[in-house]
């Protein structure tokens, strides 16, 4: 049988590395977006008798294109029929975990699932350096006998490096933000958990041993969810009583055609929703507790065009928006200036308020560079736009950084307040973003997207505020407020979430 070993080096000590991976969110956290999506989270951690599943894609660059466009077909369907079999062209994987030795090992294997057989021993050791840690992954696996060539094996052997990969980094950048975000446990309510950014944030708070609570519109299933109905204006304030911090992400997708129809849906879903939050979080402000409301917005704050005429804003060399900058006068300007408007009944009764303005999220997993995935993989990707700047952040980088908000220590002159920025330290233009995509994942970038493409996506309106955007946004408020970015380079958080290195 072949055995596959992955050694890491954890400038961290064994308990506080093995007590990670004791916390919930940590199997959400090191699952790959190019490799595979979350069906069910482990039952009970990583105790034995603990059960999980995964949808597994196919290796290589067509698992990618393959999730990619399933990801973007899902995406303009309503929200009932995402999660349709058909949408998910992946094999299910289901892991059951076998052994526990606390603090030094523990395994799971395969039950059903595509190989003949796979289990993994997780193994921690103390390092060679004092309060460092030899982390040991060791696979023993069979193929199925139709694939076992020494070609398939190699390929196999060749994912599993990839993956292992991506699980290091990851696994290196939660500690380091854990480790820095030092202090007390938090009770941290988050809405839009299940979205792109809330369920990566959940994780990596759940990893830092926060508790954690999403606000779900459906009768809540355990104690970790609250029920609430911004529609209809109906959240228990005793529900948020106990907590310290309340993340709103919630918000209608912008993804699609911009009918008046969506548009309503697109401003009602955020300003009824933060409006709720807020209120009902001033309504406790009497009790003494410091209290945090960290609200999404976006750099769509400034308008699609805050530097003048799209296309010259890299031949004038325009500096970097602040979050000084006025608010736009275009149809999302308005909506997130209302959003971060909707804020103000918490701000007045004394809870800390942040509001981040976030830009292009980077994962295969959805938004943008899901949308532009299957065209660049097929070899005939290109930019949208020449000289217009694009304001990018890592998944990683966005959900770091709301969560940085969130453990903002209260009540110090460090704590972080008000609008920042979520985006990384260097925007690139269009054609610098198609090139560093196109070369990241081999192909060329040589067919210029023609306008008439995200018109028929996203209507004239749509397109013009989203896709053809011409923004240059700064990252230095959220950088000296101490928060460390992961991918400071589009090239490295392109070859990270879609696991290309080197």
């Amino acid at each position: 049988m072949p055995t596959f070993t992955h050694t890491t080096v954890l400038p961290h000590p064994r308990a506080d590395v093995f007590a990670w991976f004791e916390r919930p969110g940590a199997f959400v956290r090191l699952t790959p977006p190019f490799a595979a999506r979350v069906i069910r989270e482990p039952s009970h951690g990583i105790e034995p008798g603990s059960t999980a599943a995964l949808g597994m894609g196919a290796p290589g660059g067509l698992g990618l294109w393959l999730g990619a466009v399933a990801g973007s077909v899902a995406g303009v369907l309503p929200p009932r029929a995402r999660n349709l079999d058909i949408l998910h062209p992946q094999l299910r994987w289901e892991a059951l975990h076998t052994a526990l030795t606390p603090g030094r090992s523990f395994t799971d294997v395969m039950t059903d699932g595509p190989l003949t057989s796979w289990t993994h021993t997780h193994t921690f050791d103390d390092g060679a350096e004092p309060g460092t840690t030899l982390m040991t992954d060791i696979v023993d696996y069979q193929l199925p006998a139709v694939a076992a060539t020494d070609g398939i094996h190699r390929r196999f052997e060749a994912e599993l490096a990839r993956i292992f990969a991506y699980r290091e980094r990851q696994l290196a950048g939660d500690l380091a933000f854990h480790a820095a975000h030092a202090g007390r446990p938090r009770t941290i309510a988050v809405s839009g958990a299940s979205g792109l950014i809330g369920s990566q944030l959940c994780a990596l708070l759940a990893g830092g041993g926060h508790r954690v609570l999403r606000l779900v519109r459906r009768p809540p299933s355990t104690p970790e969810e609250v029920f609430w109905d911004p529609a209809r204006g109906v959240l228990d304030p005793a529900a948020l009583a106990g907590c310290d911090v309340v993340v709103n992400l919630a918000g209608h997708g912008i993804g699609g055609r911009f009918t008046a129809k969506t548009k309503d849906a697109i401003y009602r879903s955020r300003i009824e929703g933060t409006g709720l939050l807020a209120r009902t979080l001033a309504s406790l402000a009497d009790d003494g507790v410091p209290r945090a409301l960290v609200s999404g917005s976006a750099v769509g704050y400034y308008g699609a065009t805050p530097h003048g005429a799209t296309g010259t804003a890299a031949q004038q060399h325009v500096e970097p928006l602040t979050e000084a900058a006025p608010a736009g006068n275009d149809f999302l300007a308005h909506v997130c200036h209302d959003w971060e408007v909707s804020c103000t009944p918490a701000a007045e009764a004394g809870v800390r308020v942040v509001t981040v303005r976030t830009g292009i999220v980077l994962s295969p997993g959805g938004g943008v560079l899901q949308r532009f995935l299957p065209l660049y993989l097929a070899g005939v990707g290109g930019p949208l736009g020449r000289d217009q700047w694009q304001s990018w952040i890592g998944i990683d980088d966005i959900a770091g950084i709301f969560a940085h908000a969130a453990l903002s220590p209260a009540g110090s002159a460090a704590a972080l307040h008000g609008p920042v920025n979520g985006v990384a330290p260097h925007p690139v233009t269009a054609a610098g973003f198609a090139h560093t995509l196109a070369g990241v994942l081999h192909r060329p970038a040589a067919v210029k997207v023609p306008a008439l493409g995200p018109r028929l996506l996203l209507g004239g309106q749509g397109a013009q505020e989203l896709a053809l955007a011409d923004q240059r946004i700064s990252s230095a408020k959220i950088e000296a407020a101490g928060y460390q970015f992961r991918h400071r380079s589009l090239e490295l958080a392109l070859r990270h979430v879609l696991g290309a290195q080197g």
